[in-house]
């Protein structure tokens, strides 16, 4: 009898609840069920750093990190294309040999710090690769190079990056090298150099992406041409919204989407670039920052802190850049947008200063009408989509 009572009772309590249901816990907000990638993550600028630890939370107002394992949490990014980037020297042999030893080290340095954090963050090469590490909860780390310089004039080397997880590479930066004319360069192949055309091939062949950020409106237009894969650019902004060779203009955006490529938007040249005296001495401490002591870091990061309330980088805030946004989307469609903002490589702007304020575009593109669908395809479904497109 009394565990019928019980049973009664409990049935009882039941009903005043729902009828039995159980109350279901709050949905988790939208951004936070997304999978989230960034095409261009600068950060390994800070991996060689003296006393600097990936797995460690730090902050702007004592890092000059723009992200780390905690913040991609807060911010749920959760992945991207860890970039393997080479400041450009020589066109000739010993040029060649430096950035080739440099590029190796930089590749070699991004998977010891992978490894290092290996029970948070592992390496992807493929679309299902991601999906699988999202699935069990790991963060997700491709690997890209910006500057395809440090090849020389052995495109062989290109299958050694490859095997080495390369997945995305763009063929130039901000001068003219050997492969193709920069946006920012003096124009001296108009496009493509005979060696580039081949480049594209090779990239091809072994089904990595091109990316065409960086690249002159010229070689854009052959590598887009040329290429049987759809292609990416990046971590680039709309010409309309600011007048700059970095840029990329609407018409090309349209090309770019009909051949089935995403551009992923940056945050960077949405404004004159203000490099004053004082801020190019920064910079120029800032990308040699592996090699500076704790102490100097330091101090470079107060300096740079202090200058920012004196003299802002770029002229542009969130407002802006989520109107530039909303348009490259009117532009180029859902179908072919998705993001790479340049973190720790000049990106970033007042109220989206870091990785954590991912969300806040996420509720913007929400209260803009668009789906849930469409805004995940924009963080990751259409970068996913051109990976597997490669032909591998």
């Amino acid at each position: 009898m009394r565990r019928i009572a019980i049973l009664l009772a409990a049935t009882a309590l039941a009903g005043c609840s729902g009828g039995g249901d159980k109350p279901k816990a709050p949905e988790a907000p939208l951004h936070s069920r997304m999978l989230v990638l960034d095409t261009h993550l600068d950060t390994p600028l800070h991996f060689e750093r003296a006393g600097w630890n990936f797995g460690d939370r730090h902050s702007l107002a004592d890092d000059m990190a723009q992200l780390d394992i905690p913040r991609m949490k807060d911010g749920n990014l959760d992945g991207g294309f860890f970039a393997i980037y080479t400041d450009q020297g020589p066109l000739d042999a010993k040029g060649y040999a430096d950035a080739l030893a440099f590029a190796r080290k930089r590749s070699d340095l991004i998977d010891k710090t992978i490894a290092a954090n290996a029970g948070t963050i592992a390496s992807a090469l493929t679309a299902a690769d991601a999906l699988r590490l999202n699935k069990d909860g790991k963060l997700i780390a491709f690997k890209s190079i910006e500057n395809s310089y440090p090849l020389g004039e052995d495109l062989s080397l290109l299958k050694e990056f490859h095997d080495k997880g390369v997945r995305l590479a763009g063929p130039v930066h901000s001068k003219d090298n050997q492969f193709a004319d920069s946006a920012t360069g003096e124009g001296r192949w108009k496009g493509l150099s005979p060696l580039g055309k081949q480049w594209v091939a090779e990239m091809n062949r072994l089904g990595i992406v091109i990316d065409a950020s960086h690249a002159s409106d010229a070689a854009f237009d052959q590598l887009l041409a040329l290429s049987k894969y759809p292609i990416l650019l990046s971590h680039s902004s709309l010409r309309s919204t600011f007048d700059h060779p970095r840029n990329l203009d609407e018409g090309r955006l349209k090309a770019l989407a009909a051949k089935g490529g995403a551009m992923c938007i940056s945050t960077i040249f949405m404004s004159p670039m203000n490099m004053s005296p004082a801020r190019a001495a920064l910079f120029g401490q800032y990308e040699r920052i592996g090699q500076l002591s704790a102490a100097d870091q330091a101090d470079l990061n107060r300096k740079w802190r202090e200058l920012d309330k004196s003299e802002t980088l770029w002229a542009a805030d969130f407002d802006a850049y989520m109107k530039m946004l909303l348009r490259a989307i009117e532009v180029g469609g859902v179908d072919h947008i998705c993001f790479g903002a340049d973190w720790d490589g000049g990106g970033g702007l007042p109220g989206i200063e870091d990785i954590s304020a991912l969300p806040k575009v996420t509720e913007r593109l929400k209260a803009a009408g668009y789906s849930d669908a469409d805004i995940e395809k924009m963080w990751s479904g259409n970068i996913l989509r051109v990976l597997a497109a490669q032909g591998k």
